[in-house]
């Protein structure tokens, strides 16, 4: 990517506001600079189709990517009929809308994985233990393949199957729909696992609060990726965008929890910080 400043902004959940003071913040030039969105475009903020809108014509001229997130592929399981907008989602606008039908289409057609460049990678939750970085674009694909498929009934026999916590731990010998199910959950989903990779999904809570005996945030592993790539991710709003170390960083600020829309800028290592203008 040869554009001037790469950013990866975290979490927008449809916080349209705190989005664009972000950008004013960073001054960006979407003639010059490029973002790259850590998923979760939509959900509890004030203006998920707004928010999308703009991503996706960002997306258009060259100047934006995103993967995906769980909230995003909540909206694109809603949209399909396979699960009921709750109404703190907020995303009822964007299946309504006279462009909904394709905003959900290029939804739908976004990656679980980014790698801004040869030694960085972007995923919703991260990236666990088991998994180096060619492995984790790989597994990835195989799940962009599905959900991006021209024919619909893929998509939808995969909708069906998507929600779920087992199988919990990966296997190489995993196929079908929980081979599927596994990949999305450590890319969109993940917060704890345990030293097998085992992931835990009840936790949502700061790293200073108790964790299930057993379990711990999965960037406490050695990471595989780690060592050879930086990680960012977003997800978990109560890591508040910390910087786990010189290799893992969280861009998830907690904006539409009333925090902070964060960027962080890949050529000097620069995050930036916005408080949510609606509280």
């Amino acid at each position: 990517m040869s554009k001037r400043y790469n950013y990866v902004i975290g979490d927008v959940q449809g916080c349209f506001e705190a989005l664009k003071a972000l950008l004013k913040e960073i001054r960006f030039d979407p003639d010059q600079d490029f973002l790259w969105f850590a998923g979760d475009l939509v959900a509890r903020g004030e203006n998920s189709v707004g928010a999308l809108r703009f991503v996706k014509k960002l997306a258009d001229r060259g100047a934006a990517a995103t993967v995906l997130g769980n909230h995003d592929l909540t909206l694109i399981a809603c949209a399909r009929g396979f699960k009921k907008i709750k109404d703190k989602d907020g995303t009822q606008d964007i299946i309504d809308a006279i462009d909904g039908d394709e905003l959900i289409d290029w939804l739908r057609k976004q990656p679980l994985c980014l790698l801004p460049n040869q030694h960085t990678i972007v995923t919703h939750a991260g990236v666990p233990l088991l998994w180096d970085a060619q492995q984790t674009e790989r597994y990835a694909r195989e799940v962009q393949e599905v959900v991006g498929h021209d024919d619909l009934s893929v998509l939808d026999h995969f909708l069906a199957e998507m929600f779920g916590t087992q199988p919990d731990v990966w296997s190489e010998d995993l196929t079908g729909m929980a081979r599927l199910r596994c990949i999305t959950n450590y890319l969109t989903r993940m917060r704890l696992t345990d030293v097998d990779g085992r992931l835990e999904f009840s936790f949502k809570d700061g790293l200073d609060a108790p964790m299930p005996e057993g379990f711990k945030p999965w960037f406490d592993f050695e990471s595989q990726t780690a060592q050879t790539h930086h990680i960012l991710f977003g997800h978990w709003a109560a890591l508040h965008g910390k910087t786990i170390g010189s290799s893992i960083q969280s861009v998830d600020g907690g904006c539409v929890w009333g925090q902070q829309l964060i960027a962080y800028r890949l050529e000097d290592q620069q995050l930036f910080k916005v408080d949510n203008p609606l509280g």
